[in-house]
């Protein structure tokens, strides 16, 4: 038996369930947006089983109290796929490192191993360490931190004594002039005036010359400290530049490794594949994921790809929602790139983000006067148009008003939810109400189903966001760089494990309701049918349906009300 077989048969798993009755699907998984096949359900199933009861190393995924180590969640991968010899089975991965390693039985191995004990990157990361060692010593140092607080302290010192000498080098020149001023006055006699005269002159220079050469050997005498904390500091930002070019040098040689194929058997490398990209070059951890793995691995070994999905296993981490064994896609940043070329050459399924969902939809407006108009924007409607899509509220409104000016779109609403939005039929309308969302003065209630059951009545949630910069547009929660979001809360009604609740933003950000909702320092149940933070169903039970502002015109505190059909 030959490598290819052997390690075919150490990663190639035949299903334990009949599969049989299931059908196999046409084409291939579109990998950024999908529902799993039932072939890959039952895959993750087995997987999620062999994870429960393995005995062969230990990982903390948060899911046991008080196991050991650090807790961290992971994206695990199925691939069904089908061998020379007809078979139907799949095959498993891991993004990443699972329990500090690459390789454990059942799993197929990265694309290319940095942690090999003789490879380049244990060597160059040993480089590293060594100089990483030197330059924490030396900015340790207990000689180095000396002189740099003596250096502090007599700079600070030269620089008070400079200050209180030229202080009073000024009021002696105001004393000399005051002198001056009160002979002239006096009237006394020229050569007297004289005499005096060259007396205020000289003692000018002489402190004028006793300033310029304290200067002179205080900084000198600074200088001498200086040269000497330049000993250490010049080591230490050598040192710095080199492990940079050093550490930049071994990415590149990791890119140039990452070598991936496609269904045509050609190979690119990261380096190759992210050229051309708007980034450039390949992020961290790209080539690391779960879904690279796998086709490559497949490609490798003659195994046809026929249906995947990734699955998260593990607590939810602090920043970005992912809840235990919920299906989620292939991150954008990262994979992207890599499976546009890996998918080359595979019948896959047809990207839904290219699908216009609201074909044929009715826009309805629910009011209008010459001013303003309000619309009822039903699910999966864009408000603006996008990348691919130019159908939205704006088209719409556009060719209904086609005299109108200005934006038109006062403020927006999420694709995938539904609800009211409201309409500026000319700039200034529109300056007017936008005022009113800077202000804040404009009051909206959302109702949202949620797929669970919330223990209190009602409260206030306050967890800042930000992009997800390797997974646009999904929203991290991020204490350090997020925008400030807030969301008050109360519980309408609860029944068949789902809760029905009214939402009042009090900030506007992308996603905050669905993020506020799903994560677990919100309220822990995400919205019903959310396909980013929760799980897929019809539509997105949410929808903005009550809104109060100040009618631009008329002044009048207006309110418009559309109840959610859910």
């Amino acid at each position: 038996m030959n490598h290819s077989q052997n390690a075919e048969s150490a990663c190639f798993i035949p299903f334990k369930g009949a599969t049989d009755t299931l059908p196999l699907p046409e084409r291939f998984t579109f990998p950024f947006y999908y529902e799993p096949h039932p072939l890959a359900i039952l895959a993750s199933e087995e997987l999620q089983e062999h994870l429960e009861n393995q005995t062969e190393w230990e990982h903390n995924f948060g899911l046991e109290a008080n196991q050991e180590g650090l807790v961290i969640g992971k994206m695990f991968g199925v691939l069904v796929v089908r061998n020379p010899q007809n078979e139907i089975g799949y095959l498993a991965a891991f993004s990443g490192k699972l329990a500090g390693e690459n390789h454990h039985s059942l799993f197929v191995p990265p694309v290319f191993d940095m942690l090999t004990e003789e490879g380049f990157f244990k060597k160059e990361e040993a480089v590293l360490n060594q100089i990483n060692a030197e330059i924490e010593a030396l900015e340790n140092n207990p000689e180095f931190l000396s002189l740099e607080e003596f250096l502090k302290t007599e700079t600070t010192k030269f620089d008070a004594e400079s200050d209180d000498y030229k202080k009073r080098i000024k009021a002696s020149k105001k004393e000399r002039k005051a002198q001056r001023e009160k002979a002239v006055a006096e009237g006394i006699s020229t050569s007297d005036l004289e005499i005096l005269l060259e007396e205020l002159r000289k003692e000018s220079l002489k402190q004028a010359y006793f300033l310029k050469d304290f200067i002179r050997q205080g900084e000198a005498r600074l200088e001498e400290i200086q040269q000497k904390v330049n000993v250490f500091r010049n080591r230490i930002t050598f040192l710095k530049e080199e492990r940079k070019n050093k550490s930049n040098a071994l990415q590149q040689q990791l890119f140039e490794q990452y070598s991936f194929l496609n269904a045509k058997g050609e190979t690119k490398s990261l380096f190759d594949i992210f050229k051309n990209t708007v980034q450039g070059k390949p992020p961290a951890a790209a080539g690391e994921c779960a879904a690279p793995k796998l086709l490559h691995y497949a490609y490798q070994h003659q195994l046809e790809p026929i249906c995947m999905a990734e699955f998260w296993w593990g607590q939810s981490p602090k920043s970005e929602i992912r809840k235990h064994k919920h299906f989620y896609p292939a991150c954008r940043g990262k994979c992207e790139p890599i499976l546009g070329h890996m998918l080359e050459g595979l019948k896959v399924d047809d990207n839904p983000m290219l699908v216009n969902p609201a074909d044929g939809v009715t826009l309805e407006t629910i009011y209008e006067d010459d001013y303003i108009a309000i619309v009822n924007k039903p699910a999966e409607f864009l408000s603006v148009p996008g990348i691919t899509i130019q159908d939205s509220v704006y088209e719409r409104m556009r060719l209904k008003y086609p005299n109108a000016t200005g934006p038109l779109i006062v403020h927006r609403l999420d694709m995938s939810t539904s609800g009211l939005m409201l309409i500026a039929k000319d700039k200034g309308i529109h300056k007017s109400l936008q005022s009113q969302f800077i202000k804040r003065t404009v009051k909206k209630r959302y109702t949202a189903l949620l797929n669970g059951l919330v223990s209190a009545n009602e409260g206030e949630i306050d967890l800042p966001l930000r992009v997800d910069l390797e997974d646009r547009p999904r929203q991290l929660v991020c204490y350090e760089y997020g925008k400030p979001a807030k969301t008050k809360w109360k519980v309408v009604s609860q029944n068949d494990n789902k809760t029905k609740i009214h939402f009042w933003p009090i900030t506007g950000r992308t996603h905050q309701l669905r993020v506020h909702a799903s994560h677990s320092l919100g309220l822990n149940c995400p919205i019903f049918g959310d396909d980013l933070y929760g799980t897929k169903a019809d539509r997105l039970h949410l929808h903005a349906e009550w809104i109060e502002f100040r009618h631009p015109i008329t002044r009048e505190v207006v309110t418009f009300e559309v109840a959610a059909e859910f």
